[in-house]
């Protein structure tokens, strides 16, 4: 048996017939899900390098490490007795990896602006109640109106202590803003930062065409995010990979149904995503996975139980390989029963029970066929991985990064200026109009100090005389009159001798 040039082969059914994924409706979605260690990361890892030789680049996070194997040629005689018995040869080869890190440590740093992230997305990231998201949607409002650049979080930092200086102003046209709420979250930042996530936010930032790369030899590129460390700060993991996810969504063209994905996007420890989400970001999740498979671009969701996708969502998703799953619990009981139900049944076999009872390795698989219906369930043996199953070492890591086509791209952080800088400096323009303006008033303040403490004329300085009666006898009015008129009669000659004099000249 050979693989089917337009399906990527899953496994044999426990009947030996194929159980293939058909490339043209890989875009309807999937979703790989059974209870730990049953095998799920082996069928993520099937899947990324199926996709990968049919020329279709994939997303895919790695949880444990362990699937970083993919980039290692796998141990054909361990498994080949089993895919012998599927008729399959296994080749022993490596797909061609490009490791990705938030923290850069164990592959190329994947970074993101502020601004790209956005208010609703941070705010989850954040945990953020709905007040104080408002206030962080008002502080993203006056960056735009302003024209400043987010790109890290000083520059968040420096934009909150700016709203929170100019509150009043900020108020009367957007609403109230609270300085208690800046002050939640500014901690809210603090926190983020202690726990790695600041490595996140800044330039270069990602570039979708860097992960949607074909090797020379045609084959799609497998770029692989390490979220071993990320899992410690399951928001900020699942916040990046939805951003991710609709950075697809809003800058890819449609495209209708392509004979094959444009990039398949696995996002494991999907649960992540959905706890505890507002109800706005689960409708803005539905959106985008509902209209996304027409820009080509196939998402696998890869979880526990499907019981933690919410109904809208699963709906969605055409594809299934459900792995083993246990019931002790009533809620465990629940999630089995919805995951039987999900699938179109087999009259052959009971699937609830079916499910309790696979082995490692083993899945009850669904896919759409040709006409887009999804098929019976089967109960399947997966194929066996051609690459390495299990982690590469830290060596191997670093030789496949020093192959890598982004090597060099993103390696080094660049901060050109932003709101940081642009604010530092109308605060110190501010400042230094500020003791320009207190200096100038110290100096009028001390003139007028000066002059009031200055000697005084010898006039004004004379002891005053004592207040004459102003009641005048005869002799004294008689005496003003007569001077008076002498008075008036010498000013106007001398007017006139003046004005006489100009006259003649």
């Amino acid at each position: 048996m050979t693989d089917a040039p337009a399906a990527l082969f899953l496994g044999q059914s426990f009947e030996g017939a194929a159980e293939n994924l058909l490339f043209k409706r890989a875009n309807r979605h999937g979703v790989v899900a059974g209870a730990t260690g049953t095998g799920k990361t082996v069928t993520l890892q099937i899947m990324a390098q199926g996709f990968s030789d049919a020329g279709v680049p994939v997303f895919c996070a790695d949880v444990k490490g362990d699937l970083s194997g993919i980039s290692q040629a796998g141990d054909t005689a361990k498994f080949g007795e089993r895919a012998g018995k599927m008729g399959l040869t296994l080749t022993g080869k490596a797909a061609p990896v490009v490791f990705w890190d938030l923290y850069g440590q164990k592959g190329h740093p994947v970074r993101a602006t502020v601004s790209d992230i956005g208010p609703t997305l941070l705010a989850r990231m954040l945990e953020l109640n709905d007040v104080q998201e408002g206030v962080l949607s008002v502080a993203f409002h006056v960056a735009d109106k302003e024209g400043l650049l987010l790109l890290d979080l000083e520059d968040l930092r420096a934009l909150l202590a700016y709203v929170g200086e100019n509150a009043q102003t900020i108020g009367r046209e957007v609403g109230n803003v609270s300085p208690t709420s800046i002050a939640a979250i500014q901690r809210a930042l603090l926190q983020l930062e202690q726990q790695g996530g600041d490595a996140f936010f800044g330039e270069p930032a990602l570039r979708l065409e860097d992960m949607m790369r074909t090797s020379l030899d045609g084959r799609g590129q497998v770029n692989v995010l390490d979220a071993t460390r990320l899992m410690n700060s399951p928001r900020l993991y699942a916040a990046f990979l939805l951003w991710l996810l609709s950075e697809l969504f809003e800058q890819l063209p449609e495209i209708g149904d392509p004979e094959k994905p444009r990039l398949v996007f696995f996002f494991d420890e999907a649960h992540l995503l959905f706890n505890d989400a507002p109800k706005g970001l689960l409708e803005k999740v539905e959106q985008v996975v509902r209209l996304i498979r027409s820009k080509g671009v196939g998402v696998y969701f890869v979880t526990q139980n499907p019981a933690d996708i919410p109904d809208t969502v699963l709906a969605q998703l055409g594809n299934r390989v459900q792995h083993a799953l246990r019931a002790y619990t009533p809620a465990e009981q629940k999630g089995l029963r919805a995951a039987a139900q999900s699938f179109r049944t087999n009259p052959a076999f009971d699937t609830a029970e079916a499910i309790q009872a696979l082995g490692v390795g083993e899945a009850l698989v669904s896919t759409l066929d040709d006409k887009g219906a999804p098929t019976v369930v089967a109960q399947t043996r997966i194929r066996p991985p051609d690459s390495r199953l299990g982690p590469a070492t830290e060596a191997e890591r670093a030789a496949v990064m020093a192959a890598s086509p982004v090597r060099g791209t993103y390696d080094t952080a660049v901060n050109r200026e932003s709101a940081e800088e642009v604010l530092k400096a109308r605060r110190a323009q501010a400042d230094r109009i500020e003791a320009e303006t207190a200096s100038a008033a110290a100096e009028a303040k001390a003139a007028e100090k000066a002059a009031r403490s200055a000697p005084a004329p010898a006039r004004e300085r004379a002891a005053p005389r004592a207040r004459a009666s102003s009641r005048q006898t005869p002799m004294e009015a008689l005496t003003k009159s007569v001077l008076r008129t002498a008075g008036s009669t010498i000013t106007r000659e001398l007017l006139r001798g003046v004005l006489g004099s100009l006259k003649r000249r």
